[in-house]
């Protein structure tokens, strides 16, 4: 299928999920707007949210402090993890250091780790930047070091003959031979970022998708609770394009 084919198709996707939804709230209310709102609730409550302000804040400030949040986490997370999983790959010596601490951690929740959050860093950023820290660093520790293990060892000798060896061969050789095993874990661990930072910004957080979405609950405000679900979806989905882009302009040859 081409892919102006496939565009067509979803775009006509999403234009009748729109006119069902309004069909079956507005038109045909066969479903309780008090449960599930109709475009109009939501409009309205876009547009609160944006001129007026909801839960302390405005839309943008909203976005803004959630996306720095997610940011700030997610980098901190994949730097640390992909050298870790390069090394573990790698070397079996840090594997033998490293793996039984690392397999002691992986099965721990990322949202185990908010009260320790708390305890440590208090309600601030820094304790829901840890707290996403913790979800994003698993994804990218394991496809690194998958990546790592899956390189065909024709490479390894033949980088060996041509004099690749320490900084070079790692910058030359092991990290393009795992870089689509990298790039699957940065968008594992993108996603799981998002899906923290929502839990985490429930407890003391002053601003934040994840607060609007908490102060519409208490408020039993549905049109409000889809527009914080539209957003974090629309955030998640444009720093995930953005990745997208990085990865064919590390690989080209995959984009070809």
């Amino acid at each position: 299928m081409q892919p102006g084919h496939s565009a067509a198709i979803g775009v006509a996707t999403v234009v009748l999920a729109l006119a069902l939804w309004a069909l079956f709230t507005t038109a045909i209310p066969w479903i309780d707007t008090a449960r599930f709102p109709a475009p109009a609730d939501v409009w309205a409550a876009l547009t609160q949210i944006t001129v007026q302000g909801y839960a302390d804040a405005r839309l943008w400030r909203h976005v803004a402090q959630s996306s720095v949040l997610v940011l700030t986490g997610f980098a901190t997370a994949c730097t640390v993890g992909v050298a870790l999983g390069l090394a573990m790959g790698w070397s079996r010596r840090a594997e033998a250091l490293l793996n039984p601490v690392f397999l002691l951690l992986r099965p721990i929740p990322p949202l185990a780790w908010i009260p320790l959050a708390i305890v440590w860093l208090g309600l601030g950023d820094a304790a829901k930047v840890l707290v996403i820290f913790m979800a994003a660093f698993v994804p990218a520790v394991i496809n690194t070091y998958t990546g790592v293990r899956a390189m065909e060892p024709q490479i390894v000798e033949a980088s060996s003959m041509l004099g690749a060896r320490g900084p070079r061969f790692v910058r030359e050789v092991l990290v393009p031979a795992a870089a689509p095993h990298i790039f699957t874990g940065l968008r594992l661990s993108l996603q799981a970022s998002w899906t923290t930072l929502v839990a985490a910004e429930l407890v003391g957080a002053l601003y934040g998708l994840g607060q609007v979405l908490n102060n519409a609950a208490q408020d039993i405000y549905p049109g409000m609770i889809l527009v914080g679900m539209v957003f974090v979806g629309l955030c998640g989905g444009l720093m995930t394009a953005v990745l997208g882009w990085v990865e064919r302009r590390a690989m080209p040859w995959r984009a070809a």
